[in-house]
């Protein structure tokens, strides 16, 4: 039995890659029965964003298949896929088709650069997606290329939480109205929305195209990484007064050394006065300094490491879960909360389980057997 906020809620994934498949995790995590339509023939994506759904690999290209995911889609809530746009129109499977079926449906659409303009139709990734809306430029060290920040802007922070987010709105504005309707997610509109920050402090003279030389991208003295005697790293964000002057003070260093902390062509001196300092010492050597603190310090932790820290560890951010670790369901609700419901299926699962869970009778599902279409 599913359980989290999310309770009841039905999800019918068109299997894909990255953004999509983590979108219908987050549902599944949250309580959402989410059943993963993959097509027959292809491999089963073998990822953690798999987590508590059911699958069925139906033929798309046969109608027999085609009729049965429409059947899945009149029972469901909302709808997520992550096609090109106009692939799902070509299966038949596109918003009229699904609206026919079911008028109360969310119909989710996942896009790098949405479902129209002249780049509609190319291809992309994440790095092309933040490239275009200004966050790839920002981001790296001066004199250095720009620094891809691994597939997190654009895929999971532009695409997948807000693909997320526009289907639980959906799905309030459903159940209002009657009325269901299509959810253009696009990653370039959402990686732009997450720099709505960044362009009111350009707008206010705030923050400068010269990468390395603001507030947040590494230019200020208190908010940096600094390597330390071991090779490890220290992630340093004092950026308000109380908090660098506990900094200065855990460094061994006198406030007088920052005489102009907010000046920015001063900047480049306090931060090499800082990492020579943090140089002398290991990582965890400082951490005894700064554990417990208000100096806004902490180690850069690697994937291995970051499990086992007492902090994670006592939160229960990172979970045992069908023996692999992995990240837990994010966030927590105090009367409803969620919880990995399940693993990714297994290619040798046995179809009729999802389509009886989904309402199929004994003889539908013959019938899809008999065509071929399962």
């Amino acid at each position: 039995m599913a359980n989290g906020p999310l309770a009841g809620v039905r999800i019918v994934e068109f299997a894909g890659i990255g953004p999509a498949p983590f979108c219908g995790m987050l549902l599944a995590d949250m309580g959402a029965d989410v059943i993963r339509i993959d097509r027959k023939g292809a491999p089963s994506p073998p990822d953690l964003a798999g987590r508590g759904k059911l699958a069925v690999a139906l033929d798309l290209k046969r109608p027999e298949g085609v009729d049965a995911a429409l059947q899945l889609i009149a029972s469901a809530d909302a709808l997520i896929e992550g096609f090109r746009p106009g692939v799902m129109e070509r299966l038949s499977l596109g918003p009229d088709q699904a609206f026919a079926r079911n008028p109360k449906l969310v119909y989710g659409r996942m896009t790098g650069w949405g479902q129209h303009g002249p780049w509609s139709q190319m291809a992309g990734h994440d790095i092309n997606y933040i490239a275009l809306t200004g966050a790839l430029h920002a981001m790296g060290r001066a004199g250095a290329p720009p620094s891809p920040p691994l597939n997190l802007v654009g895929d999971f922070g532009g695409g997948s939480l807000y693909l997320a987010f526009g289907v639980c709105a959906g799905i309030i504005q459903a159940r209002a109205s009657g009325r269901g309707q299509v959810v253009d997610c696009a990653m370039t509109d959402g990686a732009a929305s997450l720099m709505t920050m960044f362009y009111g402090m350009r707008a206010a003279g705030l923050w400068t195209d010269q990468r390395d030389s603001n507030l947040l991208d590494g230019g200020a003295h208190f908010y940096d990484v600094y390597e330390c005697a071991d090779g490890k790293w220290l992630a340093v964000g004092a950026i308000e007064p109380q908090f660098h002057a506990v900094l200065v003070a855990g460094l061994g260093l006198a406030e007088s050394d920052f005489p102009r902390r907010m000046d920015r062509a001063a900047w480049p001196g306090l931060s090499a006065l800082i990492a020579e300092r943090v140089r002398t010492r290991s990582r965890d050597d400082w951490m005894t300094v700064f554990e417990g603190t208000d100096a806004c310090v902490a180690p850069v932790l690697s994937m291995e490491e970051a499990p086992r820290h007492p902090h994670n560890a006592a939160r229960q951010t990172f979970i045992e879960a069908f023996g692999v670790t992995q990240p837990a369901p994010a966030p927590r609700f105090s009367v409803t909360p969620g919880r990995v419901q399940g693993p990714p299926p297994s290619p040798s699962s046995d179809p009729a389980v999802a389509l009886e869970v989904w309402g199929f009778s004994e003889s539908e599902i013959a019938a899809l057997r008999a065509a071929s279409a399962i």
